[in-house]
Parts: C-alpha cells; sequence; structure tokens
C-alpha cells in the first residue's frame, strides 16, 4: 500500500502553518484562519478541502472526457461550499463546470459525473458525509 506524506509546520504565534508533501516539497500549502485565531493568511481546512475536492474531480472528469473522443478546449470549475457553524463543517458542495467542448452533449456530462462520482478518491472519501451538486455550461465552438 502506498502512503502520501505531508509535513505540517506551524510558521506563527498562531495558527498559521505551512504543509509540504513528501513528494512534491516545491509546491507549499498556507492554511491559517479567521482573527483573531489567525490572520487570514492562508486557506482554511474547508477552503482548501473544497479545493482538493475541485481538483481531484476535475482530474477525473477530462479524463473522461478524453477517453470519449471528446476535445475539450476550456475548463473552468466554480466551487462553493456550505459551511455549518455548529459544529463548524462542510454541509454540500455545489460544483458547476464551464466547458468549452465542439463534441460533448448532455448525456456524455451525465455518464462523466456518475463515473467521477465512483473514481475520484476525494469525492469517494466525503461520500455520505459531504452532499455534492453538479451542473454544468456546454459552450459549443
Amino acid at each position: 500500500m502506498e502512503s502520501i506524506s505531508i509535513e505540517l509546520r506551524r510558521t506563527s504565534g498562531n495558527v498559521h502553518f505551512e504543509a509540504t508533501s513528501a513528494d512534491h516539497p516545491a509546491y507549499p500549502i498556507a492554511y491559517d484562519f479567521v482573527p483573531p485565531l489567525g490572520n487570514e493568511e492562508g486557506l482554511s481546512g474547508l477552503e482548501a478541502l473544497v479545493m482538493t475536492f475541485s481538483g481531484c474531480v476535475s482530474t477525473a472528469v477530462v479524463a473522461l472526457l478524453l477517453r470519449l473522443g471528446r476535445h475539450v478546449e476550456e475548463y473552468t470549475v466554480h466551487a462553493e461550499g456550505e459551511r455549518t457553524e455548529h459544529p463548524l463543517s462542510l454541509r454540500k458542495i455545489h460544483f458547476h463546470v464551464d466547458l468549452k467542448c465542439a463534441n460533448v452533449t448532455a448525456d456524455d456530462m451525465d455518464w462523466v459525473f456518475r463515473q467521477a462520482q465512483e473514481i475520484s478518491p476525494v469525492w469517494i472519501a466525503i461520500k455520505g458525509n459531504v452532499e455534492v451538486e453538479t451542473s454544468y455550461q456546454i459552450q459549443a465552438d
């Protein structure tokens, strides 16, 4: 079994941290929180989770579209996480794809999202804890 090794180091007197991956140490990520606990000089954990979800699912979506023989010219995601306050957690992710692709259909996108739900490691990890709502806009050439 392969493991993922992350080092997170506190870098200030409050709750500012910097995390690096053993496999990609040149790409640190700063984490922080809102005042008075933090200084908002980095991502909150929930922001990072929504970003991670978006990157992981997008990798699956684009790979699946390419496997279908679709030519993806442009791909943009807008993701929004709905938080709950007590306890502070993530309740729902709205995941919207804007796609420029001349030969993709609505049926293709519906299939791709169903498949991504089954193969995206981050989606699998949050399943049952965070609701995910997907949508898309297809722009032909």
